[in-house]
């Protein structure tokens, strides 16, 4: 319990603490969304950080953090139609390939099956480790989507019957992007601003998008925090995490770039 209540304190600074986005109960357990096929990860489900543990409840009505979130999600739905939308649309996708340029423009590199194998089979595991360590609070508490709420359009429509089913809190999207944030970080630590940038926009993406409150993004950074903390006891873990460090320095030593519209993305992000 002395965990729970470090890891909340620093939950509390993520939610409490004003911040302007650069944009602007218990029941049975869920199956996951058959949208993209998961790759084990390099932990067993069990292993993977407790979100039950680690974070606080979900904001409850009346209470100041919901209004934050009611707030930040109204500004979030004047977005439709644009670039910033576009974006959102795009950091929804969890398949492979689509999802592993997500931050190669940030990284400067490309990151592909051919190029990177081991990072490209990196950033595969790690997202289902990231993902199951949403999965219990998730489950629990069962919160309402943004757009069950107010009735405002999704940027992904197809996925709205699930998603209106499936628990809003803690972000799974944030908690992976976050993952995925922090080890590329370690990758490529003369690039960590621009990565750690990239992974706050795609946690945004979320609010953007009308699927998630701010609140359920926070909570999802805390747990990618924790997933890589835990990762990194795991040998597996780190001999891909070296051998992803030497593919990059020699797509580096090659010059290659991304494939990406760079320029459009950090547009889209207000860079």
């Amino acid at each position: 319990m002395k965990n729970r209540a470090v890891v909340c304190a620093l939950f509390a600074v993520l939610v409490c603490v004003p911040f302007t986005p650069a944009w602007a109960a218990s029941g049975k357990p869920m199956e996951p969304a058959p949208r993209f096929e998961k790759l084990p990860g390099y932990l067993l489900p069990e292993a993977a950080p407790d979100s039950m543990e680690l974070l606080p409840p979900p904001p409850v009505p009346g209470s100041p953090a919901l209004a934050t979130d009611e707030e930040v999600s109204r500004k979030g739905l004047t977005l439709r139609g644009t670039p910033r939308w576009e974006l959102a649309k795009k950091d929804a996708d969890l398949d492979f390939p689509a999802a592993a340029g997500t931050f190669s423009c940030a990284l400067n590199a490309p990151i592909t099956e051919r190029d990177t194998p081991h990072l490209y089979l990196l950033l595969r595991k790690t997202l289902t480790d990231a993902s199951n360590a949403t999965r219990r609070a998730k489950d629990y508490y069962r919160r309402t989507r943004p757009f069950v709420a107010n009735k405002a359009p999704t940027c992904t429509p197809d996925d709205a019957p699930f998603l209106a089913t499936n628990g809003s809190y803690p972000s799974g999207h944030s908690a992976i992007g976050w993952t995925w944030a922090l080890i590329l970080s370690e990758l490529a630590p003369e690039r960590a601003d621009a990565i750690l940038a990239r992974g706050v926009a795609f946690g945004e993406s979320r609010v953007v998008c009308n699927v998630h409150w701010e609140s359920d993004v926070a909570g999802g950074r805390v747990m990618g925090v924790a997933t890589v903390g835990r990762l990194h006891a795991d040998p597996v873990f780190r001999a891909e995490l070296e051998a992803a460090r030497a593919e990059l320095a020699a797509v580096r030593a090659k010059g290659l770039k991304p494939v990406r519209d760079c320029a459009a993305e950090a547009a889209a992000m207000g860079k």
